[in-house]
């Protein structure tokens, strides 16, 4: 029997493609180890998204090539830069680009002549990797947003939603093996359904997610603007199961450069939308992402858009740097921002939030979080809740108990302090 790791690199999307990757090749006999120095063959599942992005990967293929086994290499950067991957990093042996996924096991059978299966990746095989209590839930791939910046759609291709009823199967069998938590997932969720002939809408999804017994939580990821619906805050409102945690991200705050971007919506309409969330549903966790630098952004620009953060506040904010991505609208835009000036923005910006998060951690001094145990850290365990996401970008709940405690119970916590980005509580019997 073949022995089989895999690094997985990238955001969850691609998580949950590895998680396929892994589950494909458990049903075909290998053995999946997780020393990669104990492999015959290792997978490399990269990310291409950015430059960083791009130069993590680059950097773990050259630092696995020189071993003893089979280098595969996989994922978003390889279907980006197949042909001059191939030319500058010759020693890899196999190349799997996204778009051949369907032939995943044929193309690996040139590895493997004992291969002999010719099925390709799918959602009915995966081998979660998130734990025995939360896993993520892909309900599409791709994305037709077109952001003048985003190089997605040049490497995912245009929106596809997975059909519906492949989606509450694989929810259901979720539930029977015992996860409590799920994480519903793409690159725009809210455009759910919108390509699909019976018109199904991310409302009807949840709904009947909500009909499946044993799960405590469903959550939701990366919602556009102006897809949120009144109906989709008015379910979320309603339903306890349904975290009250959005995933927005906004770019940026000023219209002209929201323009640029090619992003819908404007200022005004977000300031209506996170008030009109907020209305709705007074302990909503808010949290987006923004970008700086990005071409014809102005030192007034950024100062609206510092002004506009400190008027929403938002409990969790990512931040990035813009960055030049061939192929895509915004790479010959002129009024390019230097990269010590992008540099500034994001410390400064960053620097606000940091202040703006410690405030807003106060307020849950003394609330009582439900939610699951998530591991532990220096002696506490940690605590996932409608505050926190699972992807390591939000704070952390620490706690402690005067009993011991497994992964995925659910318990009460009081929160007793709060820090920056953390909070910390005592657990209640």
């Amino acid at each position: 029997m073949k022995k089989i790791a895999l690094i997985s690199l990238g955001c969850e999307k691609n998580l949950v493609d590895s998680e396929n990757i892994l589950g494909l090749l458990l049903k075909n006999h290998y053995q999946i180890v997780n020393d990669k120095e104990e492999a015959d063959i290792l997978i490399i599942n990269t990310c291409g998204f950015i430059e960083s992005s791009k130069k993590e990967s680059i950097d773990t293929i050259l630092d696995n090539i020189d071993k003893k086994q089979k280098v595969v290499v996989t994922g978003c950067l390889v279907n980006r830069y197949l042909d001059e991957l191939k030319k500058a990093i010759p020693e890899v042996d196999l190349w799997i680009p996204i778009r051949e996924y369907k032939n995943f096991n044929k193309l690996l059978s040139s590895l493997d002549k004992e291969l002999n299966s010719d099925e390709g990746l799918n959602d009915e095989y995966r081998l979660v990797s998130t734990g025995p209590y939360s896993a993520y839930l892909r309900i599409g791939d791709g994305c037709s947003n077109c952001c003048s910046y985003c190089a997605i759609p040049l490497i995912r291709g245009p929106y596809a939603s997975r059909p519906f009823d492949s989606i509450i199967k694989e929810a259901k069998k979720l539930a029977s093996e015992g996860y409590k938590e799920l994480i519903v997932l793409e690159q725009d969720t809210t455009r759910y359904g919108l390509d699909l002939k019976e018109k199904k809408t991310i409302v009807d999804l949840l709904k009947e997610l909500l009909k499946i017994q044993g799960l405590e939580y469903i959550r939701l990821l990366y919602l556009y603007p102006d897809e949120i619906s009144d109906e989709l805050i008015d379910l979320i409102a309603k339903e306890e199961r349904l975290t009250p945690y959005f995933d927005i991200p906004i770019q940026h705050s000023e219209d002209h450069i929201l323009k640029l971007m090619n992003r819908r919506g404007n200022k005004e309409y977000l300031k209506n939308l996170f008030n009109k969330i907020k209305s709705k549903i007074p302990n909503a966790i808010l949290r987006t992402t923004v970008m700086v630098g990005f071409p014809g952004e102005t030192n007034k620009d950024f100062a609206n858009l510092l002004d506009f953060i400190k008027e929403v506040k938002f409990d969790h904010l990512g931040a990035f740097k813009y960055s030049k991505e061939e192929g895509t609208t915004s790479y010959n835009f002129p009024h390019q921002v230097r990269e010590s000036t992008k540099q500034r923005r994001l410390d400064t910006l960053m620097e606000l939030q940091q202040g703006i998060s410690y405030e807003l951690n106060k307020h849950h001094i003394g609330e009582v979080m439900v939610g699951l145990v998530v591991g532990q850290d220096n002696g506490s365990y940690l605590l996932r809740s409608y505050y926190n996401a699972p992807d390591d970008v939000d704070g952390k709940i620490f706690f402690t108990s005067p009993k011991p405690l497994q992964e995925g119970e659910k318990v009460k916590v009081l929160i007793k302090e709060s820090y920056v980005y953390d909070l910390y509580g005592v657990l209640i019997e």
